[in-house]
């Protein structure tokens, strides 16, 4: 262990503010570290978190279905891996292209679905609202079947779902299987009505009641949103919410 910022000078000296510490955790490699079973995870994909037993240098590596935190006491030091957040978006409207402005600088990779060939914003519309859309390595666009990319990404509890497109039968689509999903956020755009009549509609299908109350809708949080750019907001702030363990 290696502490920084115990006295007023040494918090000047190294730029620590508000009379914080820096703490390092100095470890050696071993074959106790057990580095080679969480490479071989993070290479599955999997989600997962490293416990350093500080006393003895022994690690262990365990999988968790939904993301753990860091955590650190003075016995032992937890730190969680696994793959990037996601936001998959079914539906590339003009509300879609706000949400990936503001999701890239909050470390998502964004996949956006849509197989339709018609878009209700003309084309230089369209090309004025992707004109400062990140780029492309943190965005990727299918025009898969809502379904089927689902059922291929196979979300995970670092992964949220958003429907957008206001046709039910591809909003409900996407639905049928994110339910089932282990993704921490499954949620979809519409008015109080319609959401019960999507309610209604998914009960008709395989889905507990359980899987129904996890939908979020209407979507985002209530802030009077009207425009795109107020519901992108609504959207990922009820996002950033729930990925930081807030009710």
């Amino acid at each position: 262990m290696q502490t920084y910022g115990l006295t007023a000078d040494e918090a000047h000296r190294f730029g620590l503010p508000c009379g914080g510490t820096l703490e390092l955790v100095i470890e050696r490699v071993t074959s106790r570290s057990a580095l080679d079973v969480m490479r071989d995870a993070i290479g599955r994909g999997e989600l997962g978190v490293r416990e350093l037993d500080l006393h003895t240098g022994h690690a262990r590596v365990r999988s968790d279905a939904q993301p753990s935190v860091f955590a650190y006491t003075a016995t032992r030091l937890t730190v969680p891996f696994g793959p990037r957040w996601r936001i998959i978006v079914i539906g590339d409207g003009q509300l879609t292209h706000h949400l990936i402005r503001m999701a890239v600088p909050l470390g998502y990779q964004v996949i956006v679905c849509d197989p339709r060939d018609i878009h209700d914003e003309p084309l230089d519309t369209r090309q004025r609202m992707t004109h400062d859309v990140p780029p492309s390595a943190h965005v990727t666009r299918t025009r898969e079947m809502p379904d089927d990319l689902i059922l291929r990404l196979r979300p995970d509890g670092r992964t949220a779902i958003v429907a957008l497109t206001h046709d039910p039968k591809l909003d409900d689509m996407a639905l049928l299987e994110a339910l089932k999903s282990d993704a921490f956020y499954v949620g979809a755009i519409g008015s109080r009505r319609n959401q019960a009549s999507r309610r209604e509609r998914l009960a008709m299908f395989d889905l507990t009641t359980t899987q129904i109350e996890r939908l979020h809708g209407p979507v985002g949080l209530p802030l009077g949103a009207r425009t795109p750019p107020e519901i992108a907001l609504a959207i990922l702030a009820e996002i950033t919410a729930l990925r930081n363990g807030m009710a």
